[in-house]
């Protein structure tokens, strides 16, 4: 599932593309998405309408109109965001096609069909938004993940690190590739206990966090199987993992194995010598 860095890097290569573009149609497949695609709000508040902004929150793109209607996808486990000419024929997947006004169009294209598409129309934006935003945890480059914060929000939970990383209610953007490469950043056991750690520890996460996602941004976000950027190209950070996918391969930092185990249902990745519980 694309994370934090991904969507990220899926908005910037968007925004030279659409930004202050018109929408002159819209067109959609009869499949169902993760949410019934809202084809008459698509119809009705984005065509004929000009982008203003596109951005990211948590994991979703949130393409912004100058009249405050909003158009947001979340691109669930194998959706992509791309740009194509309006003359290259429709690939099996593509879900949602943007015609803009320079004959591009910008195109969703989910395989499995986990992803959503939504509209918020103007009358509605700010309120829509509000309720939204509660529903999603602090960003990890915002001004409330610090040590101190993510201490305190820790204090009366007793999860697993890692789980606590994982809950977009508590912190936006960050799911298990991120979270796993996080913690053996930080030296904390993903199975250690939210509410055992330091302020210093929880220092420590969120830098190494923070300095992961950058990286990963960088390199154009982490393609483990389907993650294309807006440009149809992979993600390279894949390469830079340390501990992700990696059973049985040597530490890079120590030479000991690392192990693999599922909590929560996720596949958990550490070296238990430089994250000892």
């Amino acid at each position: 599932m694309p994370e934090l860095p991904e969507v990220e890097v899926t908005c910037q290569g968007l925004i030279p593309h659409l930004l202050k573009r018109q929408i002159v149609s819209v067109c959609w497949s009869n499949k169902r998405l993760r949410l019934p695609v809202p084809r008459k709000l698509l119809r009705e508040k984005i065509t004929n309408n000009r982008i203003s902004a596109i951005g990211r929150r948590a994991k979703y793109v949130l393409i912004r109109f100058q009249d405050g209607s909003v158009l947001i996808f979340h691109l669930g486990m194998t959706g992509k965001l791309g740009m194509f000419k309006s003359s290259t024929p429709a690939a099996k997947h593509d879900h949602l096609r943007l015609l803009l006004d320079n004959n591009l169009e910008l195109r969703f294209n989910d395989v499995r069909r986990f992803g959503s598409v939504s509209v918020w129309p103007a009358e509605r934006a700010e309120s829509l938004e509000q309720t939204f935003n509660k529903s999603q945890g602090i960003e990890p480059f915002g001004p409330l993940f610090t040590g101190q914060h993510l201490f305190q929000l820790a204090q009366q939970r007793s999860v697993p690190v890692k789980t606590f990383l994982m809950d977009s209610r508590v912190i936006a953007g960050i799911g298990n590739i991120y979270a796993n490469e996080t913690l053996f950043a930080a030296g904390i056991h993903p199975q250690t206990k939210v509410n055992t750690l330091t302020k210093t520890q929880w220092q420590t996460i969120s830098k190494s966090c923070q300095v992961i996602l950058k990286k990963a941004i960088n390199a154009g976000g982490s393609t483990i199987s389907d993650f294309l950027g807006s440009s149809g190209q992979p993600g390279y950070f894949q390469l830079q993992l340390a501990v992700y996918g990696k059973r049985g391969e040597s530490c890079s930092q120590c030479g000991k194995s690392i192990t693999k185990t599922s909590l929560a249902g996720r596949a958990t990745f550490f070296c238990s010598h430089c994250q000892p519980l």
